[in-house]
C-alpha cells in the first residue's frame, strides 16, 4: 500500500500503473473519457479540482482508494 499525501503522489501512481499496464497516455485518456491534457497534467502532479475525472482514471486502472483516520 502506498501513502498518498500530494497531487504529485497521485500522478506518480497513475503514471507507473499506466506504464505497467502498457497504455499510452492517449489510449488511457480515451478509455477514461478524459482529455490528453488533463491526463498529462494529472500525471505531472498539477493540482486539479476535477476529482470526478481523477477517480475515473484510478478506477480504470484498478486502483482503489482507502481513507484512514489519523489519531
Amino acid at each position: 500500500m502506498q501513502q498518498i499525501a500530494t497531487s504529485a503522489d497521485i500522478g506518480s501512481l497513475i503514471r507507473a500503473e499506466r506504464k505497467r499496464q502498457g497504455f499510452t497516455q492517449t489510449e488511457l485518456a480515451g478509455l477514461c473519457g478524459v482529455g490528453l491534457t488533463f491526463l498529462s497534467n494529472l500525471e505531472n502532479g498539477k493540482q486539479t479540482a476535477e476529482l470526478g475525472k481523477t477517480l475515473n482514471v484510478l478506477t480504470m486502472l484498478g486502483i482503489d482508494l482507502f481513507a484512514e483516520r489519523r489519531g
